[in-house]
């Protein structure tokens, strides 16, 4: 990097960091060249956040008090920027950042852009192991929840990214399970709305299956089977591959369903149908549930 590139970023802080209202204009030139300068270089990432007191400036910078203020739209971009350096993710994910993205994620609408950015930005740190428990113990989990369950908006398919991140983590299962998201995601996977939104609600309802809380909270799920049996009748690609792994882990762990999907007269021909129009994953597994399907109608 070149002096002239890193005077740059410091006078671009540097200005940001400029308080009072006849200054608005600066701060916003000054974010607006953080952002560009930090959008397509990691090396500009890491020298931002080795100025002192940068990350505490756009912290503070992301809390405007109107919703729709450029200053906080542009601080949040900054912020997201710099979670996308996997090095940079773990001194990010503070717990102040954390409670204010929590905040945001449940005032936001269709309306609040920095809604989206704060989603985009708790999926990218949420995406470090190290942060899992972090977003655990300051009610992530259960803010995601409620938020995935209420409208669809533009910010849903980061909110279940999110969610699908923190759950791999055994801690953020259980109270993902307490939340109540087993019923929310298989709703948001029945919903016509969006193949996107359902295939990545099943693969979230699939990581929380890997756990046994999840596991017994889907077994008593009322007609669990013949739900994800509809799925995989009409999803996309992505819905029938977590219909499918949702299944297999069914019938592992439960005679009762593998006998409810005995009895269903249509699963052999919908398993057919996965496996000659479907590719990859889906089909392997539409193979491995026609085989304990035969199994136990013998």
């Amino acid at each position: 990097m070149s002096n002239r590139a890193r005077e740059t970023i410091i006078e671009c802080i540097r200005k940001a960091q400029y308080s009072g209202s006849n200054e608005e204009d600066i701060r916003q030139q000054a974010l607006q060249t953080l952002v560009a300068v930090t959008k397509i270089s990691p090396q500009n990432r890491n020298v931002v956040a080795q100025i002192d007191g940068a990350i505490s400036s756009l912290l503070s910078l992301s809390k405007s008090h109107f919703p729709q203020d450029q200053i906080q739209i542009l601080a949040l971009s900054v912020l997201f920027n710099l979670s996308l350096n996997p090095n940079l993710k773990n001194s990010l994910a503070r717990t102040e950042l954390i409670l204010h993205l929590n905040t945001l994620v449940s005032s936001s609408n269709d309306s609040i852009d920095s809604g989206k950015i704060a989603a985009s930005l708790l999926c990218s740190l949420a995406m470090l192991d190290k942060n899992k428990a972090k977003f655990g113990v300051t009610g992530t989990v259960q803010v995601l929840v409620k938020a995935i369950a209420g409208p669809q908006r533009p910010a849903s398919h980061h909110l279940l990214s999110s969610l699908a991140e923190l759950v791999q983590f055994h801690g953020n299962c259980t109270l993902a399970v307490r939340a109540g998201a087993v019923q929310v995601l298989i709703a948001v996977a029945e919903s016509a709305d969006g193949e996107d939104l359902s295939g990545t609600s099943l693969v979230a309802l699939g990581l929380i299956a890997r756990f046994e809380e999840g596991l017994n909270e889907l077994k008593r799920t009322d007609r669990i089977v013949v739900r994800m049996v509809g799925i995989l009748k009409r999803g996309c690609m992505l819905s029938k591959d977590g219909a499918s792994e949702i299944l297999l882990r069914l019938f592992d762990e439960s005679e009762e369903c593998l006998r409810d999907a005995v009895a269903l007269p249509e699963l052999s021909s919908v398993l057919a149908d996965v496996s000659v129009r479907c590719t990859g994953r889906a089909r392997e597994k539409a193979g491995l549930l026609m085989n304990k399907v035969m199994v136990a109608s013998v």
